[in-house]
């Protein structure tokens, strides 16, 4: 168990972890959430605050000054064993974002990040995306909006609303 200061749900899900792996933790996690995840209700209070600026003034604060909510990774670290590996592409894009790095560092943890590399993959998933659909993903879209409502379709999946959690655009 990491110093790090777990919530309650976190504490259950670290113990779960624990149980399946004798003790060890998880030897690889993934952290695809990012910023997203629930956590401090400063650094929350705050986005929204930098969300309401000009958007060159906002963009200032948040590449200098700017702290994520990083409830998401600290459960990683929590639940990787030591030695292990946490794989992050979930978005982080405050430049003052605390990390345990003495944590990380007694750990051993091995870091691997960066957004998506789709471009490796596109050619080997292209051909399951034809007309015939083979793994259904043509009913996975939630929503399906014309192009010009893309910007309200955004803030629909940022704010969580109507149950939006994948959404097609339409020419």
């Amino acid at each position: 168990m990491t110093a790090l200061d777990l919530g309650h749900g976190d504490d259950e899900v670290l113990g779960a972890i624990r149980s399946m792996t004798r003790g060890r933790g998880a030897d690889a996690v993934i952290d695809a959430v990012g910023m997203e995840a629930h956590g401090s209700p400063v650094a929350a209070a705050a986005q929204k605050l930098v969300a309401g600026m000009p958007f060159g003034l906002g963009r200032t604060v948040m590449e200098t000054a700017g702290s994520d909510r990083t409830a998401a990774l600290e459960l990683a670290i929590g639940a990787v064993r030591w030695g292990g590996t946490i794989s992050l592409s979930g978005v982080y894009g405050g430049s003052a974002t605390p990390l345990p790095l003495l944590t990380l560092f007694d750990k051993q943890v091995q870091m691997r990040m960066g957004q998506a590399n789709v471009w490796r993959w596109i050619p080997d998933l292209l051909p399951l995306l034809g007309d015939d659909d083979p793994h259904g993903v043509d009913h996975f879209a939630t929503h399906r909006v014309p192009l010009e409502e893309a910007a309200q379709a955004y803030s629909m999946l940022q704010d969580k609303s109507d149950g939006a959690v994948k959404v097609l655009f339409t020419p």
